[in-house]
């Protein structure tokens, strides 16, 4: 079967296991390819719902997380957002197809390495006008193009980041993962006049956001 088949046939298997809500996040999924952000190694399993390595200590998230926060977020044409623990960029990827025709997203990776990657397979994919990878301490944020419509947290952080909320605009939302270094919560964070409103969305794994406002190494 083909990439195109298998890759239709993930996200089919997402809706029907209410992970994905929505036709646009649906065809979000069914355009991005996962294959084009995976080492070549890994790409015969691309379509299979799991966390895969990219190398570094970090993954990229299973399909069915990618769905579930894609939907989560809300996002629309237009919107800024900016994006914490970029990885491979794949997320990025299907967020910025969200946010066309005018949106733009701003990718946070802490390591080197997979972030140049992440520009490379973000280029090849045509998304480079749409997304900005940026090597920094995503804990902080990244105050130069705040506030953000929508924060997407692909880490688990020990507690809500202080700069993160404020850098979200009034009425903007966040998905973040807080807990431990292993099991998190998964929380919807909206901006009310000023304050946290959270929403507890259920338990998730994954990996530790390293920072300021996050674990030590």
């Amino acid at each position: 079967m083909g990439t195109e088949q298998e890759r239709k046939r993930m996200v089919a298997g997402l809706v029907a296991s209410s992970y994905v809500h929505g036709k646009k996040v649906e065809a979000a999924m069914e355009k991005v390819e996962r294959h084009r952000f995976l080492p070549p190694d890994l790409e015969r399993v691309a379509y299979v719902d799991s966390p895969l390595s990219i190398g570094e200590g970090q993954t990229i998230s299973a399909p069915h997380m990618v769905g579930m926060m894609a939907s989560g977020l809300d996002l629309l044409p237009g919107l800024k957002v900016l994006e914490i623990g970029g990885g491979s960029g794949y997320h990025a990827a299907v967020i910025a197809e969200l946010v066309r025709p005018d949106g733009h997203v701003y990718s946070i990776e802490r390591i080197q390495v997979l972030a140049d990657r992440a520009k490379s397979n973000l280029d090849t994919a045509g998304y480079s006008d749409m997304v900005t990878t940026i090597v920094a301490d995503g804990s902080m944020g990244y105050p130069m193009y705040a506030p953000y419509d929508r924060i997407s947290v692909a880490c688990g952080a020990p507690d809500f980041p202080p700069p993160l909320f404020e850098q979200l605009k009034e009425g903007g939302k966040m998905l973040i993962p807080v807990g431990g270094r292993t099991y998190q919560e998964l929380y919807l964070v909206t901006k009310v006049e000023g304050k946290m409103k959270k929403e507890d969305l259920g338990s998730v794994l994954f990996v530790p956001l390293i920072g300021e406002h996050g674990f030590k190494e």
